[in-house]
C-alpha cells in the first residue's frame, strides 16, 4: 500500500489509492526504486536537458490546467507545469515517496498506466519519456482514454530511434543514467496506437538537436538548426499531441462575421445567398473607411430584410484583423464564422463549414483554395507561390498541416476563440489580417486545425485591398516572428510561456 489515507477528494472521485502495479513491472519498479537514491544527482548533471523538456511541455500546456502525468518519476515536470490539479503516477514506490516529499501540493500514486483508474478526467495527459518502458502500449492508451473528456489533449514525448547508438554510448561514458529501455517507438507506431484507441493526431514535430549545454550555441542549434530540413530528422526527441476522436455534437447557433470595405456591390448578394445555419443565424457586417457607400448599402439591406438577423458594426480601427476582432466581440452566437466581403468564397459553402465544426471534426475549420484548380483571374501566379511557401513554413513551425494559411474563411467556437484571445499576449496583436492570429493561436493551444476545400472565384465588383508585395513582405516578417516564438523561445535560458 502507498501508506496514505484516502482523502475526501479520493472518496468523491472514486479514485483508487491502493498500489496498482502488476508483476510485469516488478523488475522495472525495482530498478527505479534503486535509481531514486541517485535521481537528483543525475538530474543536476543533465539539468539543461530537463529544463528544456519542461519548457517545451510548458509551451504546450497552459498554467492552471488539470494535468495527469503517467510515469511522473520524482514529479518535477508535473510541478513545473503549475497545474490547478496535478496527479502523477509511477510504478516506483520510492520515486512516488520522493515526489510527495518534494511537491506536497500535488497528488502522487503508485500505479502502472495499464491499471490506472482514478475515476476522473483531465485537461492534459502527459506521457513524457514513458513509452520506452511500457509493457502493453494498447492497454496504456485505452486507460489514457478513460481519463479524457472530449477536449483533453494527450502530450507525448519520447526518443528518436536514430539516437539509439548515441544514447548507448552516453550511458557507457556515464553522461546519462543507464535505464532498462524496452521499446523504441517510431511516430508511425504512435499514430497506429492512437487510431486503435479512438484518438486522432493534432500535432507532430521533432525537437532538440543537442541535449547538453554548449555556451552561446544551444539557442542556435536547438532552436534554429534543429527546425531546418534535413537537420530536423536528426533531433533527439519527437513530440505528438492527440485528442479523443470527435463525436457528432448538438446543433449550434451561428454568427457570420463579414468584414467589408469598399464592397457595396457585394452586400445584397451576401444577404441573398447566405444560407440558414444551425438553429439560428446572424450576419454581422463590419465596415470601416469605405468610400463607395458600403455602409449605406448595409443599412439599406437591414431595413429591407427585417426577417433576417442582420447587424452593422462600425469599425474604429484599421485592417481585416481588427474588423474580425470587432465582429467577434459583437457576435452573439456559439459558432463564429468569417466570410470575406469580396465573395471570392461562395456563401453557400458555409453550410459545409458549419457541419465540420458542429460535428467536432476540427476545432478550427480553415478554408483551402489550393485543392481545386484556381479559376482564371481569381489568384495571380505570385500569390499561389506565396501561399505554398507559407503552407510549408506553417507546417515546419507548428507541426500542423494547413494547405492554405491565407484563406479568409474560417470557423471556430466562441469558447475556442475566447481561449485564443486570452493567450494572445504571447504573440501580441501583430497580425493585421487576422489569419495568422487565429491559426498560430489555435496551433499554440493544440487545437485541431482541419482544411475544408473551397473553390476560389474572381471578384465581380471592386478591387482587392491586398498589396501583393508590401503585404507579402509583412507576412514574411510575421512568419519569422512566429518561428522565434514557436521554435526558438522555448530554448531560451529564461522562458516565459506567456499563458
Amino acid at each position: 500500500m502507498s501508506g496514505r489515507e484516502p482523502s475526501l477528494a479520493d472518496v468523491e472521485t472514486g479514485r483508487r489509492v491502493e498500489d496498482s502495479v502488476g508483476d510485469e513491472y516488478s523488475e522495472l519498479a525495482a530498478f527505479f526504486d534503486d535509481f531514486a537514491a541517485v535521481e537528483e544527482r543525475w538530474r543536476r548533471r543533465n539539468r539543461s536537458y530537463h529544463r528544456w523538456i519542461a519548457q517545451l511541455h510548458r509551451f504546450q500546456i497552459p498554467v492552471g490546467a488539470r494535468v495527469l502525468e503517467i510515469g511522473c518519476g520524482a514529479g518535477d515536470l508535473l510541478a513545473a507545469l503549475e497545474p490547478s490539479v496535478g496527479v502523477g503516477v509511477d510504478v516506483s514506490a520510492k520515486l512516488v515517496e520522493t515526489a510527495r516529499a518534494r511537491h506536497p501540493h500535488l497528488r502522487f500514486e503508485r500505479a502502472s498506466g495499464e491499471r490506472l483508474d482514478l475515476g476522473e478526467t483531465f485537461d492534459y495527459v502527459v506521457l513524457s519519456d514513458l513509452l520506452p518502458f511500457v509493457h502493453d502500449l494498447v492497454t496504456l492508451f485505452e486507460r489514457v482514454s478513460a481519463h479524457c473528456h472530449p477536449e483533453t489533449r494527450v502530450v507525448i514525448h519520447t526518443y528518436s530511434r536514430l539516437w539509439r547508438p548515441v544514447i548507448r554510448l552516453a550511458e557507457i561514458l556515464r553522461l546519462k543514467p543507464k535505464k532498462p529501455i524496452r521499446n523504441w517507438i517510431s511516430p508511425e507506431v504512435i499514430r497506429s496506437l492512437l487510431s486503435l484507441t479512438d484518438f486522432e493526431l493534432v500535432m507532430e514535430t521533432r525537437r532538440m538537436l543537442v541535449p547538453k549545454h554548449i555556451p552561446l550555441l544551444n539557442l542556435l542549434l536547438n532552436g534554429f538548426v534543429a527546425s531546418v530540413w534535413p537537420f530536423t530528422h536528426l533531433c533527439l526527441t519527437y513530440w505528438v499531441v492527440a485528442r479523443p476522436r470527435s463525436q457528432p455534437r448538438r446543433e449550434r447557433t451561428v454568427s457570420v462575421v463579414c468584414p467589408c470595405r469598399n464592397e457595396r456591390g457585394n452586400i445584397g448578394e451576401i444577404v441573398r445567398r447566405l444560407p440558414s445555419l444551425g438553429t439560428a443565424t446572424e450576419l454581422v457586417f463590419v465596415e470601416g473607411g469605405s468610400r463607395d457607400g458600403t455602409r449605406e448599402e448595409i443599412e439599406r439591406q437591414i431595413a429591407a430584410h427585417p426577417e433576417r438577423d442582420l447587424r452593422l458594426v462600425a469599425q474604429s480601427g484599421k485592417g481585416k484583423g481588427d474588423a474580425m476582432r470587432a465582429g467577434f466581440a459583437a457576435a452573439r452566437h456559439e459558432l463564429l464564422m468569417i466570410l470575406d466581403g469580396d465573395l471570392s468564397v461562395r456563401p453557400e459553402d458555409l453550410s459545409k463549414f458549419y457541419r465540420a465544426c458542429a460535428d467536432g471534426r476540427g476545432d478550427l475549420v480553415n478554408g483551402s483554395r489550393l485543392v481545386y484548380d484556381v479559376e482564371p483571374g481569381a489568384m495571380r501566379f505570385a500569390n499561389v507561390l506565396g501561399n505554398k511557401l507559407f503552407r510549408w513554413l506553417f507546417r515546419a513551425i507548428t507541426g500542423q498541416q494547413v494547405t492554405d494559411t491565407l484563406c479568409g474563411t474560417k470557423v471556430l467556437t466562441r469558447a475556442d476563440y475566447g481561449r485564443i484571445a486570452a493567450s494572445r499576449s504571447y504573440f501580441g496583436e501583430f497580425d493585421p489580417f487576422g489569419d495568422f492570429d487565429l491559426l498560430l493561436g489555435a496551433a499554440r493551444l493544440n487545437m485541431k486545425i482541419v482544411d475544408l476545400p473551397v473553390r476560389y472565384q474572381p471578384r465581380t465588383y471592386g478591387t482587392t485591398n491586398i498589396s501583393r508585395w508590401r503585404h507579402g513582405w509583412l507576412l514574411l516578417r510575421m512568419t519569422a516572428f512566429a518561428f522565434w516564438k514557436f521554435r526558438m523561445a522555448p530554448f531560451r535560458r529564461r522562458f516565459a510561456p506567456g499563458h
